[in-house]
């Protein structure tokens, strides 16, 4: 799958230079990772986001995001948001926030 430099780019300026933050090549696509744990990832087929089970009702109710699939398999707590939902900053903005949100907290690994 072919990466998305213009969405790893906003996603960079959306999270900033915070402490813990680092980033790797997975799922096809350029992952975000806060203290070790996985918080977001831009592919070329939109922007995955780790918003926690029982977190995600609000996304999913957006038009254009989701839910994630990891095959045919539902991915609980991550949502997919297409290129219409990434590119409007308000949108992009809370779905980053919300992501932070649930991954902040978490242990580092």
């Amino acid at each position: 799958m072919a990466r998305d430099p213009s969405l790893e780019e906003l996603m960079r300026e959306e999270l900033g230079d915070r402490t813990g933050l680092s980033e790797k090549s997975m799922f096809g696509g350029w992952a975000f990772m806060l203290n070790g744990n996985l918080l977001c990832c831009a592919r070329h087929d939109g922007m995955l986001l780790r918003l926690g089970k029982g977190n995600d009702g609000w996304a999913l109710a957006q038009p254009g995001v989701i839910q994630m699939l990891s095959g045919e398999r539902i991915m609980h707590g991550w949502v997919r948001a297409n290129a219409n939902v990434y590119g409007d900053d308000t949108m992009r903005r809370r779905l980053i926030d919300a992501a932070l949100a649930y991954v902040e907290p978490l242990p580092a690994k």
